[in-house]
């Protein structure tokens, strides 16, 4: 069990690419969607400094707001992809 966060955007291909890493990991996470406007995305900033998605928060490993599809989707291959 993981306590995994995502923000991300409907639609958006970058947040798709973590969504399909974290299922063929059987990775459970909490979606947070963020607003279309970049102006909104307040609760995403808090986290990670900046309003792009997607970005995961991962407690149990001290991941506080990490950005970029491809940092993220590394983290997880490294982190949990050995996990069965």
């Amino acid at each position: 069990m993981t306590n995994l966060e995502l923000y991300e955007l409907e639609g958006c291909p970058y947040c798709a690419k973590v969504i399909d890493k974290l299922d063929e990991l059987d990775l459970d996470y909490q979606s947070h969607m963020v607003p279309r406007s970049h102006d909104e995305r307040t609760e995403v900033e808090e986290v990670s400094g900046q309003t792009g998605v997607p970005v995961l928060v991962d407690p149990d490993n001290g991941v506080e707001g990490m950005a970029e599809s491809d940092d993220i989707v590394e983290y997880l291959d490294e982190t949990y992809g050995t996990v069965a």
